[in-house]
């Protein structure tokens, strides 16, 4: 696995989970498929599952609209106050939440931005589950062992948990195959390689590449597109606006939205 990959990362490196893994070279089936192989030799193809369901939920949710950099330290201040062994916990984070100060627990995860709404939402949760699934162990159980559709169900009932939020569950607690979720740097670019719809939202995109990417691939796929996003297909300045042969995925590329003639960068669905 490459030295670069990122060590605190919501999707990638070692505090995102997943174990190392090698997909099957050889000719590709689709496109899409091309594309995240393509990815995969660039930085790392990994199988993931194993993470606490509940902590994964928390985590993921605290990452909504903001960045790895903001979200990593609200995540490690809750485990820090709340988990076992902190001044709040209680043995169980889904316990220690549902009875959580909401002032207190904005408090501790202000780095994550919108935090008054992020710690109304993880209480409201975290009583849920509660009332539901007793505890934190439980609720795991459900999540790597329930039927896929049944689990990403569940998941988008609670309030604040779109499916983006929701299949990054089913991929880094359950294990999911097959679970590609699309967030807004996979929802870009899908769209500017053209393995997607120009106007497709994000569920579109998810469709699109969940049928067309092997289910064991998806995961990694997931992982390595935003990194790619971030190092080279950004949504203002791709690299290709420099230099055509700047970027990796070069020859796969419509470049819909883009126009490395004039260095218009527009939104797929406005080209």
């Amino acid at each position: 696995m490459p030295a670069d990959e990122p060590a605190e990362n919501i999707s990638g490196g070692e505090s995102g989970g997943g174990r190392a893994s090698a997909f099957t070279t050889g000719e590709a089936a689709t496109r899409a498929e091309e594309v995240v192989d393509r990815l995969g030799e660039r930085y790392w193809q990994k199988a993931y599952g194993g993470q606490d369901a509940f902590e994964c939920l928390v985590r993921t949710i605290l990452s909504q609209n903001t960045s790895d950099v903001a979200s990593q330290p609200a995540h490690d201040s809750l485990i820090e106050r709340y988990g076992p062994g902190g001044p709040a916990g209680r043995g169980d984070l889904v316990d220690a939440l549902a009875i959580a100060d909401q002032q207190r627990l904005a408090e501790t995860i202000s780095s994550a931005g919108l935090y008054n709404q992020k710690s109304e939402r993880i209480i409201a949760i975290a009583e849920e589950i509660r009332a539901e699934f007793g505890d934190e162990d439980a609720f795991d159980t459900f999540v790597r062992d329930g039927e896929p559709g049944e689990v990403r169900e569940k998941l988008l009932s609670y309030d604040g948990v779109g499916p983006k939020t929701a299949d990054c569950v089913l991929l880094f607690a359950g294990g999911q195959e097959g679970v590609f979720p699309v967030d807004t740097h996979v929802h870009r670019i899908a769209r500017r390689i053209g393995l997607a719809p120009a106007d497709a939202d994000h569920e579109t995109v998810r469709e699109h590449l969940e049928r067309e990417v092997p289910a064991k691939k998806c995961g990694f796929g997931h992982t390595a597109t935003i990194q790619f996003g971030r190092e080279y297909c950004s949504a203002r300045k791709p690299a290709c606006l420099d230099d055509p042969e700047a970027c990796p995925m070069a020859d796969l590329c419509e470049q819909v939205g883009v126009d490395p003639e004039t260095g218009d960068v527009v939104d797929p669905s406005e080209a």
